[in-house]
């Protein structure tokens, strides 16, 4: 008799496995989400019971309730938000990662996992320009990289400036609202300063800001509403001349520095402390996944690395990923993309990228010719904003609703400069123009 308290027949993984394949080979289906979800509750409320329900029912219940019910984001016409367009490389490598349950928080636990994570993270660090004192960590999203960036700023104002008030970090109106989230649990202030018709803010709008109480100043490198970046270079010197800490929230935007005719935008980013880059948004790796790199990788060390007798016999003469956030247990979750890079090369990452910043470009030209649409904002990066002529509010939001629930297209309303207007953010290369254009026709009918 076994003493496997989980037993689990080799046939249910085969099960599984072939599943994964088919997923991967066909994408995800776009009228997926369509459905109530209120009615979830009568079919997966009994799913867990004293005994269990078995492999067959349980994986039944993910492939045919759970799956259906969720908005498949990777979709080509997924363009609200910033959604995920993983490569079939990152998602097959993601499959294998679980199995292999990898603990990369340490060097002793997962070395060949975080030097191949360290090779992703020198690759967007050596497109920001950065030293080979750069370096850092995968976290779990944007909101964590930015906590744990801005807590190093703040750690490292304090051994440079001991003695001054409990801080304030400047960033522009348009700063995504991690940032205010940040703010709250540092128990700082957050001062805003008003972004120009475009979203941008620049140098000479934040310098009248800066206080005492400064300690950081948080630049956008592709604003999550409307695609803006920051005047990078200017609030570097800003940051030089008051002795602050610059850091660049790219968690959208970032990948674009692997894009040449991009790249200038983000001049001045080499003398930034600190940057984020989500690549499960621009750069086509799965959920979930943010890259977090400082400039000089010994100030996130100084803020983060833990002590405690049950860490003493941790290897600190290697790379330990725990000590450059705010974290200790991690699984390898850079890897997905390492592996999508390997496979297809940097320069099929820079195609890709330009190829997203071409149909933006069309679906701009496209909204712009067409009569009733107003073309309002871009494209920024690969943010548009645009609103129809002879629509009110509660018809955007029921058009919205509409092709949002039949899986035509995911284009959702949001606000620019308090007006109600559309938003589309391109990250998915399959997108299509011309299909695209032909949904955003029925506005104007």
């Amino acid at each position: 008799m076994s003493n496997d308290p989980f037993p689990f027949p080799p046939g249910a993984t085969r099960e599984i496995l072939d599943w994964t394949e088919r997923r991967i080979a066909e994408g995800p289906d776009p009228k997926h989400g369509a459905q109530a979800f209120a009615a979830l509750e009568p079919v997966l409320g009994g799913s867990i019971t004293a005994d269990g329900i078995g492999a067959d029912r349980a994986f039944g219940l993910f492939s045919d309730t759970i799956v259906p019910s969720t908005r498949p984001f990777g979709h080509p016409t997924s363009l609200s938000f910033v959604a995920s367009a993983p490569s079939r490389a990152a998602l097959s490598f993601d499959a294998a990662l679980g199995a292999a349950g990898i603990f990369a928080g340490n060097w002793d636990g997962g070395a060949g996992a975080i030097h191949a994570e360290n090779q992703a993270l020198r690759w967007i660090a050596d497109l920001a320009g950065w030293p080979a004192s750069a370096g850092g960590v995968f976290v779990a999203g944007g909101t964590l990289g930015n906590l744990s960036a801005l807590h190093a700023a703040r750690e490292w104002h304090r051994r440079n400036r001991p003695g001054e008030g409990r801080g304030a970090i400047l960033c522009s109106s348009e700063a995504h609202s991690s940032i205010k989230a940040v703010a709250r649990v540092m128990d700082v202030e957050v001062i805003l300063v008003d972004a120009d018709k475009t979203g941008r803010m620049s140098a000479q709008a934040a310098a009248p800001h800066v206080t005492e109480e400064v300690f950081a100043i948080v630049a956008n490198g592709g604003a999550t509403n409307c695609g803006a970046v920051d005047d990078i270079a200017g609030l570097a010197d800003l940051a030089r001349d008051h002795g602050l800490w610059l850091h660049v929230d790219g968690a959208y935007g970032g990948a674009a520095l692997a894009d040449p005719a991009m790249r200038p935008a983000f001049d001045g980013i080499e003398r930034a402390d600190s940057l984020i880059v989500d690549p499960h948004k621009w750069l086509f790796a799965p959920y979930d996944s943010c890259a977090l790199i400082y400039r000089d990788a010994g100030h996130g060390a100084a803020a983060h690395g833990q002590q405690a007798v049950y860490l003493d016999t941790v290897d600190k003469t290697h790379w330990n990923p725990s000590d450059y956030a705010l974290h200790l247990t991690r699984r390898a979750r850079g890897l997905p993309l390492w592996f999508s890079l390997a496979v297809h090369g940097t320069d099929a990452y820079a195609k890709a990228i330009a190829t997203t910043r071409q149909v933006a470009e069309d679906i701009a030209k496209g909204i712009d010719a067409m009569p009733g649409l107003d073309l309002l904002l871009g494209p920024q990066l690969t943010v548009i904003l645009f609103r129809p002529k002879n629509m009110d509010e509660a018809q955007m939001i029921a058009w919205g609703e509409l092709h949002r629930r039949s899986g035509a297209l995911l284009c959702l309303p949001t606000r620019w400069r308090g007006q109600m207007v559309f938003r589309l953010c391109i990250v998915n290369p399959a997108t299509r123009a011309d299909e695209v254009l032909e949904i955003l026709e029925t506005l104007t009918r």
